[in-house]
């Protein structure tokens, strides 16, 4: 199950074999369990899916049923694991995972619970009475007095303190009326899977110590890693031939396009200068293609002679194309504010192309598009400026522009907020294309930076532990920005790039708390290292003999990030299916 999307999957199966099939409910359970792995892509809520208990039950009651009867599979476990001793880590474990969240406790469950609150109850009571016992005079009088107590008054105080303890585990673990009731699909997912993966390495690790924790220390032996891949046939040798014909020409065959470790033979030869030479070529005439391209999309002329440095993802906060954005305004207000000379010694001519798209309610999303396309129109159209820098937002965003942008590109940004990117793809498809990336240490960027190299890949910006006790320092007013992030809010502010009313958006980087404010993604924060490494990327660009080094450097290291690898680790570790030899 990739994601929570096709959950249904877990109690239709259930449904097939118990109801159609005649098996019994453990039987069943033990198939689907068998059956089912859960593949988790991303730790944004969003795909997080909670549904609506009431609606999901007007749509399909069977498979409620269903999933209550696994949920109450799961209480009875967590039962088992955690006792009934501690009222308060109970609740704090059924609160984190159950699958049906805010829905009455099984009359099951709630048997178990009454009983232990009871013998609880008459362990402390017969204590209290232990100790009055000690403490009572020895005379007849007393004796007798015991003897005569009131059969029936003891009846009425024992239904009452059963009352009292029925009322009691209702109270605590009863649904709240102001609360939704909903269905934790990833719960579902988790439970009833005999394999729970994450995308990338750090991504599993979260996935284990903060998404799953509590399902991770019930069954460690479920998760597991599975490295994200793509496949070379399509990323590398169709969408470019011209650098596939080198790669196969001096590692001495395609044998490359199913065994990816024969790119790492390029290691021997990037110093070769010969090499270099054909590698610069190919990455030249795909440039060239994007020229046509963006001709072509947005009427805009570019110089095939600068670098090209691309940005093309989905439109999300977390992704923080505006943190890139931020970047080009600086860069083009300290433009503004040199002589010609002065520009062209300071800064390497660039073609920040940016690709993807908003989902179409995410406002936030379309006014970062919106503000590109205004920086754009800006400066594009500044003679001052010229070929030193072009912005590009490219429309209608697909895999065939994909084709395109990704061999050609030289710089390509991966700069989401630390601990937010599950894996990520075309990091791997620009690496493999001998493109360089600038980024954080998420997702699959961790991974590539080992594989290329740690000089070979411009790092920046706050670690994914550091996080949280960022946002808690911004959340008590300790944070204090960069002057050179003020600066460029300033300068946005003064309404260079046309009379839209970017407030929202430079609202949603202020502050110290709030819904959609305090800067949550920490653009301000990673503003000052971002800058500064852009520096270190123009000042590698101007030796282009150390530049092509790297590239073949990326596409060398790129053997890892193969699909071939990832569905044999799936075929081994999860599927659990061998392969077959064709005859």
């Amino acid at each position: 199950m990739n994601d929570t999307h096709p959950t249904l999957c877990i109690p239709e199966l259930l449904r097939i074999l118990m109801d159609v099939k005649g098996l019994s409910w453990k039987q069943a359970w033990e198939i689907t369990q068998r059956t089912v792995a859960y593949t988790n892509h991303t730790v944004l809520p969003e795909a997080l899916e909670k549904w609506s208990f009431t609606l999901l039950g007007e749509l399909l009651p069977r498979h409620v049923e269903i999933i209550a009867m696994i949920d109450e599979e799961l209480l009875h476990t967590i039962l088992a694991e955690y006792g009934t001793e501690d009222l308060d880590l109970l609740q704090e474990k059924l609160n984190q995972m159950r699958i049906l969240d805010n829905v009455e406790i099984p009359s099951s469950v709630l048997e178990l619970l009454i009983k232990a609150e009871e013998s609880a109850a008459d362990v402390e009571k017969a204590a209290d009475e232990e100790q009055e016992e000690e403490g009572k005079d020895d005379s007849k009088d007393e004796a007798v007095k015991a003897e005569t107590t009131n059969e029936e008054e003891e009846t009425e105080v024992k239904k009452v303190e059963v009352e009292d303890s029925q009322a009691k585990i209702k109270r605590i673990f009863g649904p709240h009326p102001n609360k939704p009731q909903v269905v934790h699909m990833a719960n579902l997912c988790v439970v009833s899977g005999h394999a729970v993966n994450g995308v990338a390495e750090i991504h599993s690790e979260i996935v284990k110590d903060e998404v799953f924790n509590e399902f991770y220390k019930l069954w460690p032996e479920k998760f597991q890693n599975k490295t994200n891949g793509v496949t070379p046939r399509r990323w590398l040798s169709f969408c470019n031939p011209e650098l596939s014909e080198t790669i196969t020409k001096w590692t001495g065959s395609d044998d490359w396009l199913v065994n990816t470790e024969k790119l790492a033979e390029l290691r021997k030869f990037a110093d070769n200068e010969e090499l270099q030479s054909e590698w610069r070529k190919a990455k030249g005439n795909n440039k060239m293609k994007i020229v046509s391209l963006i001709k072509e999309k947005t009427g805009y002329v570019v110089s095939p002679d600068a670098m090209f440095d691309v940005q093309i993802k989905r439109i999300h906060e977390y992704k923080r194309q505006l943190l890139n954005i931020f970047g080009i305004v600086y860069r083009y207000k300290k433009m503004k504010e040199m002589s010609p000379d002065e520009r062209k010694e300071k800064f390497v001519p660039r073609v920040c192309i940016f690709g993807g798209k908003a989902f179409a309610t995410y406002i936030q999303a379309k006014r970062i598009v919106k503000f590109i396309t205004d920086v754009g129109a800006t400066v594009n159209h500044d003679p001052e400026i010229g070929d030193l820098l072009k912005v590009v937002f490219v429309p209608d965003y697909n895999v065939s522009v994909a084709e395109v942008l990704i061999p050609g590109s030289e710089l390509s940004q991966h700069i989401s907020t630390a601990g937010m990117e599950a894996s990520g793809t075309s990091n791997m498809k620009f690496s493999m294309n001998g493109c360089l990336l600038i980024g954080t240490l998420d997702g699959a960027n961790v991974e590539i930076r080992e594989e290329v190299g740690e000089d070979n890949f411009f790092l920046f910006g706050a670690q994914a532990h550091e996080i949280a006790g960022l946002r808690k320092e911004r959340a008590e007013g300790k944070f204090v920005p960069d002057l050179r992030f003020e600066e460029v809010k300033a300068f946005i502010r003064t309404g260079v790039f046309g009379t839209y009313n970017y407030e929202e958006l430079m609202g949603s980087l202020e502050g110290n708390e709030g819904y959609g404010r305090a800067d949550y993604f920490l653009v301000g924060k990673d503003f000052p290292d971002y800058i500064e490494c852009q520096d270190k990327v123009d000042e590698a660009y101007r030796d282009q003999k150390k530049w092509t080094k790297m590239s073949i450097l990326n596409t060398a290291g790129s053997f890892k990030f193969s699909s071939d690898r990832t569905i044999h680790q799936y075929a081994r570790d999860i599927w659990r299916i061998e392969p077959v030899e064709l005859p």
